[in-house]
């Protein structure tokens, strides 16, 4: 059907209402129509395009919702690279990072600061055409992310088409932002999840980082998600032909359409900077979002220029970080833990309080030092924080406030499990049970053994496991492999479909190759890589049964702690006849045949990786797999004999180590490229 010329009016007119109207509720805050009109209008809007589908197009209102789940994530490559920020933890940290770009410049002009709220959220990376959003990005590791544009659609803060009223047009246009969920939100999607029986999201980042990745926009559309937009760049045009400064880009962003944090501040010093930063402290506690710092940045554009960037880091920006959250709190009681190796784990329950966004009731004490440094008894109020705003730990006890009738905590002598004595080896920290057929340590075991990274079973989680070693039907995970579908069924919510499922799966894991099997005996102190280097040595059990201690220490990657801990496991009578049952079971315990590694890739060949944080695509074994296929060797903890260091997002200790050392950082897009370069 072709349309006539007063229905195309009516649809522009319409897209034109209702874009000003979110523009309006969303971005300002100040609803210019009732939300019956706004539906009205919108119906009206769907019914036209229904009846003329070659006129909708990618900016109308009605398009922030896909009709279609998508596959898949696909990676690519950001036009402008996403750099992380240099963090600061303190106002003599701030006036470092401050003498550090001065020293660097040298300059007698005033200079100015713009302030902002760190907002705890996604980020995300924007691409506008002509005006019209055309691509959205996860940071990723801030070279390459993932293309989540369908989902980007639905958060309704960002626009579908910018605004060029008064501003010349601008063929492209790249915006960053943050992404992220308001804790009423927030709180609402947890109730839901509850409701529903489905697991609570940890806190609103982890909930927005979760959301964005959903792969139906519909799902991302329901969770709310809001948006703060805070730079902008213009490829192959000065920013300066239309901001010189970062002041004016935020101006410039808000007359585009964004919404941007309104709590931003231009400073004339340092010292202003520092009374944002401590006024924030505090007031930021009673806003409708996390924030957990302030960045400082230089305002000027030209001077921003003139600094540039580290391989990291730009030189004109810093990250001055609150510390972690802290509550009181009173501890109900001190429960003990038993893992899988036999290690007694103290750990405080409490009365929930709110922390860092999330509900925490439960804070781990390490060990018996740490109860005896903290004198915490059962009773005690307690200061509780987040240890990198994720695992709640115990800080310190309020002894002011301590009741007349607490007693010392005294750490069990016996296993409250199985009842064994327990014992604490000379030189460490934790109290462990020994008694193998401990059911804490059995079930840790086999939880283990069909991990992921080890035999990879699927179908057995946690409670599986615990009505399998508790009905006795279970006491080694050589047992697993005698199961039968009469025995499974005898468990409760199995049916016979589920247990052929699950015998099959646990058939399956028989074709895993030997490091996954070693890595499965869930020997102390050997990791999964640990158990490849191991097996490459000794493709063979019985040749690792039969290595002197100091023969496997001498492989590169392992050290004494390791090597000590393999041999003594080897040496046990209880362990031998283990393994003897899964070499009958038909388990790989020995390494299959490879072909020789190409030594054409001299990238590789004799140099040493290590791989720390998330990657954008590939997963950390998939990465490890890649170089070791390549020639190169892969460990865990990087030395001065490290040669790479492969980062992902959210990288840690490593990173620091690595820099420290002047160790060469890659990408994984990098990476890649080096496996290409053949």
């Amino acid at each position: 059907m072709i349309q006539t010329q007063p229905q195309l009016k009516r649809i522009e007119e319409l897209r034109q209402l209702l874009q000003q109207a979110s523009y309006a509720y969303y971005v300002l805050d100040a609803p210019i129509m009732e939300d019956a009109v706004y539906d009205q209008l919108y119906r009206e809007l769907q019914q036209l395009e229904t009846q003329y589908p070659e006129l909708v197009t990618p900016d109308s209102p009605t398009q922030r919702v896909g009709e279609r789940p998508a596959t898949h994530f696909t990676s690519v490559r950001h036009n402008i690279p996403l750099y992380s920020l240099e963090n600061a933890f303190n106002i003599d940290e701030l006036q470092a990072w401050d003498q550090r770009w001065r020293r660097q410049l040298p300059t007698t002009d005033a200079v100015k600061y713009v302030s902002e709220l760190k907002i705890d959220g996604s980020a995300l990376a924007l691409t506008y055409q002509d005006g019209v959003l055309v691509r959205g990005a996860t940071r990723g590791d801030g070279v390459t992310g993932e293309e989540i544009t369908q989902n980007v659609r639905t958060i309704r803060s960002i626009p579908l088409r910018l605004n060029f009223d008064g501003i010349e047009p601008i063929e492209r246009i790249e915006v960053r932002g943050e992404a992220f969920l308001p804790l009423e939100v927030f709180k609402q999607i947890n109730e839901e999840r509850q409701k529903a029986g489905e697991q609570l999201f940890a806190n609103p980042r982890n909930a927005a980082a979760g959301t964005l990745r959903q792969l139906d926009s519909r799902i991302v559309a329901r969770r709310r998600l809001d948006f703060f937009a805070y730079t902008l760049h213009i490829p192959g045009m000065d920013d300066a032909s239309i901001a010189n400064t970062q002041w004016e880009a935020l101006e410039l962003l808000q007359k585009m359409g964004f919404r941007v944090n309104p709590n931003h501040q231009l400073c004339e010093s340092l010292a202003e900077v520092a009374e944002y930063y401590k006024y924030w402290d505090t007031e930021r506690l009673n806003l409708p979002y996390m924030t957990d710092g302030v960045v400082v940045k230089l305002n000027a554009f030209k001077l921003q220029e003139q600094l540039g960037f580290t391989q990291k880091f730009p030189r004109w920006a810093v990250a001055l970080k609150y510390p972690a959250e802290e509550a009181p709190t009173r501890v109900e009681n001190i429960a003990v833990n038993v893992g899988r190796t036999g290690a007694l784990t103290p750990l405080a329950e409490m009365r929930p309080v709110q922390l860092a966004g999330t509900t925490v009731s439960r804070a781990t004490l390490h060990n018996s030092d740490r109860i005896t440094q903290l004198d915490i008894r059962i009773g005690d109020t307690v200061i509780v924080r987040k240890a990198g705003e994720i695992i709640p730990e115990v800080v310190r006890v309020i002894k002011e406030l301590r009741p007349a009738d607490t007693v010392p905590f005294v750490m069990p002598s016996h296993c409250p499990v199985c009842g064994q004595e327990v014992v604490r080896e000379s030189g460490e920290a934790v109290t462990r049970c020994v008694n193998a057929s401990c059911a804490a340590i059995l079930k840790g075991s086999i939880e283990h053994w069909v991990s992921r990274d080890a035999l990879d079973i699927k179908g057995v989680g946690e409670k599986l496991v615990h009505q399998l070693v508790d009905k006795g039907l279970v006491h080694s995970v050589a047992d697993l492999y005698d199961l039968t579908e009469a025995q499974l069924l005898s468990l409760e919510r199995m049916g016979e479909k589920s247990a052929q499922k699950l015998v099959d799966a646990i058939a399956q894991s028989k074709n895993q190759p030997w490091h996954r099997v070693l890595y499965g005996l869930g020997i102390r102190h050997v990791g999964s890589v640990n158990a490849q280097l191991i097996t490459e040595k000794y493709p063979a059990v019985e040749k690792l049964e039969a290595a002197k201690q100091s023969d496997i220490e001498g492989i590169y990657g392992i050290g004494a702690e390791i090597a000590q801990s393999v041999y003594q496991w080897f040496h046990i009578d209880a362990n031998q006849a283990l393994i003897a049952r899964l070499r009958n079971t038909g388990l790989q315990l020995a390494a299959e045949e490879t072909a020789t590694v190409n030594e054409s890739n001299q990238n590789f060949i004799g140099k040493t990786f290590v791989v720390t944080g998330t990657l954008p695509t590939l997963k950390r074994d998939e990465a490890k797999a890649l170089i070791q296929k390549a020639g190169g060797k892969v460990t865990d903890s990087v030395s001065k004999k490290t040669d790479y260091l492969v980062v992902g997002e959210d990288a840690g200790s490593k990173l620091t180590k690595a820099q420290s050392l002047g160790i060469t950082q890659l990408t994984e897009a990098q990476l890649l490229q080096m496996l290409a370069d053949e």
